[in-house]
């Protein structure tokens, strides 16, 4: 029997839904930075404007050109974090040419206050003390989430395997798990025998952004799979999993394109819907 869809569009339209009154309510305004005209840049803030636009928000795209100076750049950070009326605010990566090396320091520049993407210190290291502080999660590791309880698929207890160990999803989403009681198991490109691992999953999580990296042969029958991975190729945007083969032996499975990515630009939301609610309760 083929494996359930988990839609991406469904539940984030549900969370998207679930933000409007807040949003009416406290007036957020998400800010995005763009450095420079990168095309993946492009397609994830229109969706970003879009989801805005769905629920209210107020928001503003700054665009700079590849020319802007890294001075340039944390001039506007800085201007960013002292602006009241701004709620939050993002800087787009990948940043162009020498900017790419300047990513950790925007990172840390960046008011935790103000960081919905959840990519700071402040916040990561939050996610460490347990699911009462996650305030502003990982954007991606938070939609994932979401996407989970949007269809009440409950983690606790079961064997979380996480294939990818990068600090925007891998790490985040694999403390995310524990903190809801699941068992969780880490794999990387040093993984040894990264099939036997995949094999004991309950649920499989893949974030390596490698087309076909899980394939049938790789999953036990039953095995729910978030395929996070997304790369660009000559056929269209692909998954790290080979979604026709898997679907038939899995239980559940998320689309690519149509399943996480949705719920990292809802989940970017709502960390700023609740930046809103903190701010106004200091």
């Amino acid at each position: 029997m083929s494996a359930t869809i988990l839609s991406g569009k469904d539940a984030s339209s549900a969370l998207l839904a679930s933000l409007k009154d807040k949003v009416k309510e406290l007036d957020p305004k998400l800010v995005v930075v763009q450095v420079g005209n990168d095309p993946a840049s492009d397609s994830y803030i229109r969706q970003k404007m879009k989801s805005c636009e769905a629920v209210g928000m107020r928001h503003e795209h700054i665009h700079l050109p590849d020319t802007t100076t890294r001075n340039e750049l944390f001039d506007l950070i800085d201007r960013l974090n002292k602006d009241d009326d701004v709620t939050g605010f993002i800087v787009q990566v990948p940043l162009p040419g020498k900017l790419e090396d300047a990513v950790p320091d925007v990172i840390r520049t960046i008011d935790p206050s103000k960081d919905v993407d959840g990519f700071g210190p402040t916040n990561l290291g939050n996610l460490f003390l347990g699911g009462e502080f996650e305030a502003f999660p990982s954007a991606t590791p938070g939609g994932i989430i979401a996407m989970l309880e949007h269809y009440k698929i409950d983690v606790d207890g079961k064997h979380c395997v996480v294939v990818g160990r990068s600090n925007i999803v891998g790490k985040p989403l694999a403390v995310m798990l524990l903190n809801r009681g699941a068992t969780v198991t880490v794999c990387h490109r040093g993984t040894k025998d990264l099939a036997a691992q995949t094999r004991q999953a309950d649920l499989l999580f893949s974030a390596v952004g490698k087309p076909g990296l899980i394939t049938k042969d790789m999953v036990k029958p039953g095995v729910i799979i978030i395929d996070v991975g997304t790369t660009r190729t000559d056929a269209g945007i692909k998954g790290d999993v080979d979604f026709d083969a898997v679907k038939e032996v899995a239980s559940a499975i998320t689309p690519v394109p149509g399943g996480v990515g949705p719920m990292t630009v809802a989940s970017l939301i709502r960390n700023c819907v609740r930046a809103a609610e903190k701010k106004r309760r200091s």
